[in-house]
């Protein structure tokens, strides 16, 4: 069965998708960007490493409300606008995941919502 994530400390899903869901003992967040904790509508400001500092704050407290965290994650995929941002944002990304490092995939895109620099999923296991 499939449940939505509804983490009121993350910022709302801005079209009709939910924050993330369950199915079974997996939990997919949805792609976050870096919005502004105070302006759930604009970017917050900084570089790609600020920006995916962020990210991974939005989705630590979306796997929180189902009781997981950053070390239950099994993958990731990052979109970047810009694959010059690449080692700015992996020094951020080997900071907060703990070894084993989840598997992940990275894609280059032409633009992410808001101007964004960074975007980020998941998938966790329970």
């Amino acid at each position: 069965m499939k449940y939505a994530i509804n983490a009121h400390e993350a910022p709302d899903a801005i079209g009709p998708y939910s924050q993330g869901t369950t199915a079974g003992r997996l939990v997919f967040t949805s792609g976050q960007i870096a919005v502004d904790p105070d302006e759930p509508h604009r970017l917050m400001e900084g570089d790609a490493a600020a920006q995916a500092s962020r990210v991974i704050d939005i989705i630590e407290t979306i796997l929180a409300e189902v009781g997981c965290s950053l070390s239950d994650v099994a993958q990731t995929t990052l979109y970047l606008v810009d694959d010059g941002d690449l080692d700015a944002v992996n020094q951020v990304y080997a900071e907060r995941f703990v070894s084993p490092a989840p598997a992940r995939s990275v894609v280059v895109v032409r633009q992410l919502p808001l101007g964004a620099l960074v975007e980020m999923d998941c998938v966790a296991c329970r």
